[in-house]
């Protein structure tokens, strides 16, 4: 188990400077990083599922879905993006679950630093751990067929809106992860919001195939407007008709919505969470 030492500079001195933040942030950051080094198991199955639905969705049911407009290949990675990226903002809260769990945090507790490091330094090291996943899934869609037909500069918007986005959600995660009483509970607690997050949206079919209720449902599901923006920022719309509603037509300014949204009300939730667990 990695642990951190104590900082010898006075808290009392130096506690609210922005520098003393960013340096606890940067130290839980970092060991949890170490972590994932010293368990390599976590980044290999971390990177295995995405690999899995490219090569199931692409190579399984390819031949049997059918996008008017487009190659469904072209149409699903962004998908896979998506959801890949929802997926892996889970270990926030599983995380966290599973310190509680083993009194890591009661060790953090003890120790003079900002009450928000732990939530900044599980959050930045799921998004290092998402990148890695994101350039293993890339790499899997260019061997399946996958294509970039927009410019490098709106690649690369596309990459860091789904980071930013994965970001964001992993604070919706941390604080589940310290809402539920064992790690045990997290797996099924959050399933129970990523299911219909990812599959009732228009990331593996088009929204318009489903039933009335669902059409609705994943019209307006944040996770579908981040698969719209996705695609059109990969150049992978081709000409499929994109839904007549306001959450898709303009599906940048719904992400960013949700995404402002996500951290105006999660990062002071979670905080606020933490501070009631650590004065136990």
């Amino acid at each position: 188990m990695t642990t951190l030492a104590a900082p010898t500079r006075s808290r009392s001195a130096t506690g609210t400077s922005l520098t003393s933040w960013f340096s606890d942030g940067w130290a839980v950051t970092k060991r949890n990083l170490i972590k994932i080094k010293r368990s390599p198991d976590m980044l290999i199955f971390a990177v295995l599922q995405p690999i899995m639905f490219v090569l199931l969705f692409s190579q399984v049911y390819g031949g049997a879905i059918s996008v008017k407009g487009t190659d469904y290949t072209q149409f699903l990675m962004a998908g896979i993006f998506a959801q890949t990226v929802v997926f892996g903002a889970t270990f926030s809260g599983s995380a966290m679950a599973q310190d509680l769990k083993n009194g890591i945090i009661d060790r953090f507790r003890t120790l003079p630093m900002s009450s928000s490091a732990v939530l900044i330094g599980r959050t930045n090291s799921d998004l290092v751990l998402n990148g890695i996943s994101m350039v293993i899934m890339m790499a899997t869609g260019f061997a399946v067929g996958w294509r970039v037909t927009s410019s490098p500069i709106e690649f690369l918007a596309g990459i860091a809106l789904l980071l930013l986005f994965s970001y964001a959600f992993s604070w919706v995660m941390a604080l589940l992860g310290m809402s539920v009483k064992s790690p045990e509970t997290i797996n099924n607690a959050s399933f129970m919001i990523l299911f219909p997050l990812t599959f009732v949206s228009n990331a593996f079919v088009p929204s318009n195939t489903l039933p009335t209720p669902l059409r609705i449902f994943a019209e307006w599901n944040p996770v579908s407007s981040l698969v719209q923006s996705a695609r059109k920022l990969f150049g992978n719309e081709g000409t499929a008709p994109v839904p007549d509603v306001w959450t898709q037509q303009h599906s940048y300014a719904t992400v960013l919505i949700g995404i402002a949204i996500m951290l105006v009300v999660f990062v002071p939730w979670c905080i606020r969470r933490y501070e009631s667990i650590s004065s136990r």
